[in-house]
């Protein structure tokens, strides 16, 4: 095994031995991103000086025996959405192509105390808008696994770089299911903690309501490592939950499930779900239940409303938030009219990508007087009928099994011309967002698209109770350590 494949665990047992240095470590990881991302594209930003000088101090404090954090001078990416003091912050946007930060997110300064290298920021759809990752307005971000095919959206960037083995781990954020979707079509444990569990400051707002710091990894394990040192109260975040952090990886080591109740949902066993994964869900489930869980079925029946309510909620969340981009306070302006109106319209008509502009006039629409009731108000009605099922489940069952997307990774600019192709990419992960649940997708086989294509990994989502991470991931690591999913790996690019 290289350098450029270890787990964090495996790198950071490597590094408190002695058997190479944080230095090491992180130059190979950025060689590995010079030789790939001309290909991959998972890179807005790379940040090699600044790597190198995080990785120094790591080799410092490991020499000194200061500090043995499992986290200090393990290299890692950062989606281009979420605040770095310094660093160039674009949210994969036009308008804010120039924006540098005066101020770090709550949970990068977490990981600067951890002892975090970053190696820089990643692609995503512009806004976090879009399932894909051709909605960046820069470009488009290609999955390792099949470079004519999408990595995912909107953490696409995250996805890709955890994949190609250009960074150990990334954090990026969950919206509708922008954490898990790439998750799955890349191969790996993409987590959404519950809202609340992590903190929001610092992100780039899209969905306020939704939007959740979430984590891409290789394994079960390294996930839990990093929710452990970036969850916990902020007073910077009133949204923030006091509920208490469990010690997730100590957690881990239970491997015992017998007992644990797991639903099935009928409504997420559907005909628009590819049969291949379908079936590999099902096997997943079966192997579940030989290790002792217990299955039951168990009906979530206004699921086939959770699509169009997340996208009346969210666009009505994204006109309120991209407001402030007007070309006056910050980001692209375009100052060459003298009429205040014309400088808002032309710099936010040339700052803004196509998608962008249609969720800012879905919202705006939606909130408009005489449309208010007729559609936001009434979405949040259906939302609070979403949550009551969810939480009418776990009165009788521990977790919840679905399958992550309904297909593989689809092929660049295959739904490109079709918005509501793209939406439904969402079908089993904006009700677990509008509910604000914590959940995590995990591989669990291959399908072959088509004769003569590539096999592409799928996805298992586990849904939990609200602030039950550990349970999910109990179960998550129980799969994982009796299957052989995880082990695979892009074998060239």
């Amino acid at each position: 095994m290289t350098l450029n494949e270890l787990s964090i665990t495996q790198a950071s047992v490597g590094l408190q031995k002695k058997e190479f240095s944080s230095v090491e470590l992180t130059e190979v990881y950025l060689d590995r991103i010079k030789k790939t991302d001309d290909k991959i594209k998972s890179f807005i930003t790379v940040t090699e000086d600044l790597a190198l000088s995080q990785a120094k101090e790591a080799d410092k404090k490991i020499k000194a025996g200061e500090n043995n954090n499992t986290l200090l001078g393990i290299p890692c990416s950062i989606k281009d959405i979420i605040n770095t003091k310094g660093i160039l912050t674009t949210a994969a946007s036009n308008i804010l192509k120039n924006y540098i930060p005066a101020y770090d997110a709550t949970l990068i300064s977490k990981l600067k105390k951890e002892g975090m290298v970053m190696l820089g920021k990643v692609n995503c759809d512009a806004f976090a808008h879009g399932a894909s990752t051709e909605n960046s307005d820069f470009f488009t971000t290609h999955n390792p696994w099949d470079l004519q095919r999408v990595p995912g959206g909107s953490s696409g960037g995250s996805a890709s770089s955890v994949s190609a083995d250009q960074c150990i781990y990334s954090i990026g954020t969950d919206t509708g299911g922008s954490i898990r979707q790439p998750a799955a079509f890349c191969g790996l444990v993409g987590l959404k903690p519950t809202y609340g569990r992590v903190s929001r400051f610092g992100l780039i707002s899209m969905t306020s309501s939704t939007d959740c710091p979430s984590i891409m990894a290789k394994n079960v394990t390294d996930v839990a490592i990093v929710l452990e040192k970036i969850a916990g109260i902020d007073k910077k975040d009133s949204t923030i939950s006091g509920n208490k952090i469990d010690s997730y990886q100590e957690l881990l080591k239970n491997e015992n499930i017998k007992g644990l109740k797991i639903g099935i949902p009928s409504e997420y066993f559907i005909d628009e779900l590819d049969s291949d994964i379908k079936k590999a869900v099902e096997n997943a489930i079966e192997k579940i239940k030989s290790l002792g869980a217990e299955i039951i079925e168990i009906s979530l029946p206004h699921t086939k409303y959770a699509v169009p309510t997340y996208y009346i909620i969210t666009p009505c969340e994204v006109s309120s938030n991209l407001a402030r981009f007007d070309g006056i306070k910050y980001g692209h302006s375009e100052t060459q009219s003298s009429k205040l109106l014309d400088v808002y319209i032309k710099s936010r008509g040339k700052g803004f990508g196509s998608e962008a502009k249609r969720r800012i006039m879905l919202g705006t629409y939606a909130l408009s007087s005489g449309y208010y009731d007729a559609y936001y108000l009434k979405a949040q009605k259906v939302r609070a009928l979403i949550i009551k099922d969810f939480k009418d489940a776990f009165e009788n069952v521990d977790l919840i099994i679905s399958p992550t997307t309904p297909n593989v990774a689809f092929k660049i600019g295959e739904h490109s011309g079709n918005p509501l192709e793209m939406y439904m990419e969402d079908i089993f992960l904006s009700a677990i967002s509008l509910a604000g649940l914590p959940a995590v997708s995990i591989p669990c086989g291959f399908v072959k698209p088509n004769d003569g294509e590539k096999e592409m990994p799928i996805g298992m989502q586990i849904i939990g109770k609200a602030f039950d991470e550990k349970t999910v991931l109990r179960l998550a690591n129980v799969y994982e350590k009796n299957t052989k999913w995880h082990k695979y790996s892009v074998s060239s690019i």
